[in-house]
């Protein structure tokens, strides 16, 4: 003869469990995940230029006025271009400051519609 297996109440209460618990966790979707734009600080100077090595600056204390006039009119052409090298540095941060501000703007605008 033979016999069958048969479940007890125990068992079954497991199995029953189990089933309710992997059901449930495929009950809910994950949640899509979502862009959040956060401004973050980044430094807009890439490189700075060279500052020039004025003659003035090595002059000796005892230079006389002739020699301090004639170093002050070499610096001259030499400090215009660091200026104009400095200018354009700050020009850049400027405008990239600009364009990302208004890239924000944008962002914030049409969020709101």
């Amino acid at each position: 003869m033979k016999t069958r297996k048969t479940f007890d109440n125990s068992q079954f209460r497991n199995l029953a469990i189990s089933c309710v618990v992997l059901l449930a966790g495929c009950g809910s979707a994950p949640l899509a995940p979502q862009r959040v734009e956060i401004p973050v600080f980044t430094p807009c100077v890439k490189w700075m230029p060279q500052r020039p090595a004025y003659e003035f600056d090595q002059l000796p204390p005892a230079a006389t006025d002739g020699e301090i006039v004639l170093a002050l009119a070499r610096d001259w052409p030499r400090g215009r271009k660091y200026e104009g090298e400095l200018e354009a540095v700050i020009d850049g941060c400027l405008l990239a400051s600009r364009s990302k501000s208004a890239k924000l703007d944008s962002l914030t605008d049409s969020s709101k519609e």
